[in-house]
């Protein structure tokens, strides 16, 4: 919404610039997002938190000038000429009052329908309003001015002498004003005449009974509308206005008698005419605002500076509270009722904590310490401050006042020490390993079902005494559901290069107990390498993801590590395998299975990983070591050699390595061919083992020697050297 500067001049006697206001707002918690000129005036962009309706208006902010700068606001104080009496009553009818709890309305007669004057329609341009006719602009304007919605009919149009605000009845109709027939609900409320619907209630008024070239008289309404009903109507039909913009958040119910009089003052002013009969006010209940107890002591205690209870004072009453001093005992309501029966003893607590907003545990504290109490006040809420209804509300108000900038800049005390936790080094590093390999951390929920729970894991699973649903009963007993889930979010939303990853914990039932593990899963699925105009690009594959599971077990120092086939059901047999030290399962990664895949709906290759942190990081972290490099020249050999299928890489490196050949600093695989010359059953391998030491020159007959080695250990192994 946009503030006019100057307007809000005529309420309060601000000195300082519009910048310093503009900060000076900001810093209240009235924030102006830019100061702009439009038109050759400097306009306030501001944005009004949704729990504060009082301040989307001139006059709202004008008061917070008042609290801020310690100046009076001058009153909205309409000047009306004494009316003529009416020849017949109006009457106002709510037959809803949950609905409408005040409606207020006033006729004005012989009025002449044209164009507003040029202030007027200077000030409407502020909020973009083009200016409709002087009756419709005057409702306009002090929206904009008082922030409370009005509206005018055709008072000729309205049938049967009498305003009705009920809900629709079935098969009913209405044409609003934007020229739109609406059907309507049984729970939307109306305004009506004896036959029909004229308007929706808090939203927008009927096109039959709108002011015209042609009015001569007009009835002019204020009210208040329940927040929720008009909420849902504006909702069921799709609209915006913005006057539902108000209503939905919580109009002033003090206001509709000063909103209707000084549409009434403004419509006199530029459509002339004749004031008819006292305004007929109806009320069908009050919006109650109870007294709050602020205390002196609470004030200190959560804002840490001492504020004087003449400032306190002076910022609540600028802000439109009364304040009532209460001395240091405890307020004679809670000293007569501490001596009560249980029963009525019970009762009324809960009317103290209703009229008082303290809590009944808080109330029966102050009952049982008379010096619990403290010096403070009574504060009476004013009916425009919906969103103030407890103690710690009222400081709030202070502290933004007084000014957050004013506060020392103090820490808390705090008599211990910062304690690392003992594998935060670990968990950093792992964490930006996964960063740097572009993985993105994301996170999943803690809760999964039964079935979920127990299909990626075979510990008992804890359930819920009180789930949200069947489908968050259990907590998780692995991160992969969780990791499956959100990259099926991304894959749906047309994200097809995923790369996350998720630190969190599992848990399980072991006995009457439940234990927790601390997981870190990994989930990819796209392209590793992505197409463009210069390659086709590549797919991720388990090759890539092997890698990376690699690189970070390669910041331990792992004994005895090793790979082998063994995963979990839920894992591609032939594309998973599993990170072993010392015999203990480090992580166990793959691509997932396709049945699995398929009952999901996941239609690319997903790629998964679970690294068991706490048997990783019972490891320590890998130190780096300075090697030189050798003066003296490598030589390569190369093995080509048969294979069984059932012969893994892992198995010939174990065979060569196991020789103890200590100059041998490199074996590694070439080549691998199947089909061809090659027997089924068989595969063809290239082997190359690179030898050089830090000291001298190798001989040929020690690599020859060694060779020999190699060759009869991958023989023994089931492996036969092809010429």
């Amino acid at each position: 919404m946009r503030i006019d500067p100057q307007w809000l001049r005529e309420f309060v006697n601000i000195t300082v610039q519009e910048r310093q206001l503009a900060d000076d707002l900001t810093l209240a918690g009235i924030a102006v997002e830019s100061v702009k000129e439009i038109d050759g005036r400097l306009l306030f962009e501001m944005e009004i938190g949704t729990n504060r309706p009082d301040a989307m208006c001139h006059y709202g902010v004008a008061r917070e000038c008042s609290a801020i700068y310690n100046i009076d606001l001058k009153p909205i104080k309409p000047t009306l000429p004494n009316p003529k009496p009416a020849a017949k009553s109006f009457p106002i009818e709510i037959e809803d009052p949950e609905g409408c709890k005040r409606y207020t309305a006033r006729v004005v007669r012989h009025v002449k329908i044209g164009p507003s004057p040029a202030s007027i329609l200077e000030r409407l341009k502020i909020d973009d309003h083009g200016g409709v006719s002087n009756a419709v602009d005057a409702s306009n304007y002090t929206l904009m001015e008082m922030g409370h919605p009005t509206h005018a009919f055709d008072l000729d149009k309205l049938e049967g002498g009498k305003i009705v605000v009920r809900r629709a009845r079935p098969g009913e109709v209405l044409t609003t004003l934007d020229g739109i027939e609406r059907k309507l609900d049984a729970e939307d409320l109306v305004i009506a005449d004896v036959v029909r619907p004229v308007a929706l209630a808090g939203v927008m008024g009927g096109l039959d009974s709108a002011i015209s070239a042609a009015t001569k008289n007009i009835l002019i309404e204020s009210a208040w509308f329940d927040p929720v009903s008009v909420r849902k109507t504006a909702r069921r039909h799709g609209m915006h206005t913005d006057a539902s913009h108000i209503f939905e958040r919580g109009a002033d119910w003090g206001a509709t008698l000063l909103a209707c009089n000084r549409v009434a003052e403004l419509v006199l002013e530029t459509a002339g005419g004749e004031l008819e009969g006292e305004p007929v006010d109806a009320i069908a209940g009050h919006v109650l605002r109870h007294g709050v107890w602020l205390r002196r002591g609470e004030v200190l205690r959560h804002l840490g500076q001492d504020i004087s209870e003449k400032s306190i004072e002076q910022i609540l009453h600028r802000l439109g509270f009364q304040t009532e001093p209460i001395t240091g005992e405890v307020p004679e309501e809670l000293r007569s009722a501490a001596n009560l029966p249980r029963e009525k003893k019970a009762a009324t607590i809960e009317s103290i904590s209703q009229a008082t907003g303290l809590a009944p545990a808080k109330i029966t504290e102050l009952m049982a310490a008379s010096r619990g109490w403290g010096p403070g006040w009574k504060v009476t809420l004013p009916t425009w401050r919906l969103d103030v209804e407890r103690e710690i509300d009222l400081i709030e108000e202070i502290a933004r006042i007084h000014g957050y900038n004013r506060f020392e800049n103090r820490l808390p005390s705090f008599s211990g020490g910062v304690v690392e936790l003992p594998n935060a080094a670990k968990e950093a590093r792992v964490r930006s390993e996964l960063l740097a390999l572009g993985y993105n951390e994301a996170v999943s929920s803690t809760f999964i079902s039964p079935a979920e729970a127990q299909a990626f894991s075979s510990a008992t699973p804890v359930i819920l005494a009180n789930p949200l649903s069947e489908e968050q009963s259990a907590m998780r007993t692995s991160l992969l559901p969780g990791m499956l889930a959100m990259a099926a979010w991304n894959l749906n939303r047309g994200m097809n290069d995923v790369r996350l990853f998720e630190a969190g914990h599992i848990f399980e039932l072991n006995g009457d107990k439940s234990e927790e593990r601390r997981i870190f899963s990994i989930g990819a699925t796209g392209n590793a390498m992505a197409p463009n105009v210069h390659t086709s690009g590549r797919a991720y594959s388990f090759f890539d993801l092997k890698g990376d599971v690699e690189t970070l077990l390669g910041g331990f120092e792992l004994p005895n590590a090793s790979f082998d086939a063994h995963t979990s059901s839920y894992f591609h047999p032939g594309r998973s395998a599993r990170a072993l030290a010392d015999g203990n399962t480090i992580a166990q990664f793959g691509q997932l299975h396709p049945d699995v895949a398929a009952a999901r709906k996941l239609k690319q290759e997903i790629y998964i990983a679970e690294i068991y942190v706490d048997r990783l990081f019972a490891l320590p972290l890998r130190t780096p070591r300075y090697q030189p490099f050798s003066k003296f020249p490598a030589v390569d050999r190369d093995f080509s050699f048969l294979f069984p299928e059932s012969i893994t890489f892992a198995q010939i490196e174990s065979a060569a390595r196991g020789l103890n050949i200590a100059d041998m600093q490199n074996f590694r695989p070439v080549e691998i061919f199947r089909g061809g010359s090659v027997p089924a059953g068989k595969y063809s391998v290239l082997l190359r083992a690179e030898f050089h030491s830090i000291e001298r020159t190798l001989r040929d007959d020690e690599v020859a020697h060694w060779s020999t080695q190699i060759i009869k250990a991958l023989e023994q192994l089931g492996g036969a050297q092809r010429a």
